[in-house]
């Protein structure tokens, strides 16, 4: 005659699954017995969440077509960002086209390609020049010398 098919493991994991459904629905009575009152919740002009709904008087009205999305275009942005900077070649490689610049005002190196040149440069020249995001930062462009 063959045992019983039933574990102890067995009846523990269905004692535990029924009383995690027991509990689910508990809870969900809960919810249901506190009804409505707790549904809403307000944010106040400070960013902080409360329970009760803010002052009408208090409203601010936006105007949608003032709100700018995304990123201006290169001739909206400011003086600053499209001025010359001016710099010294602290580093150049004709034979393999690239160089570095230091920036005389941050004192930050920026790469230059012979293809950003106006001008042909070579070390220790005073330049000009304006930067572009390159795939692994800000790169020189436009490099003529002073």
């Amino acid at each position: 005659m063959a045992g019983s098919q039933e574990t102890f493991g067995k009846k523990e994991r269905e004692k535990k699954r029924l009383k995690k459904k027991k509990d689910k629905l508990l809870k969900k009575e809960e919810r249901k017995a506190k009804g409505q009152d707790n549904e809403f919740v307000y944010v106040d002009e400070f960013g902080q969440l409360t329970s009760t709904p803010p002052d009408p008087t208090k409203k601010i009205k936006v105007d949608a077509s003032t709100i700018e999305i995304g990123i201006p275009k290169k001739e909206d942005r400011g003086e600053e960002e499209s001025a010359d900077k001016q710099g010294k070649v602290s580093f150049f490689d004709t034979s393999k086209g690239f160089g570095f610049i230091l920036d005389t005002t941050s004192q930050e190196k920026y790469f230059v390609h012979v293809s950003g040149l106006l001008e042909e440069v070579k070390e220790n020249d005073k330049v000009t020049f304006e930067l572009e995001r390159g795939l692994k930062g800000m790169n020189a462009v436009r490099v003529k010398k002073i």
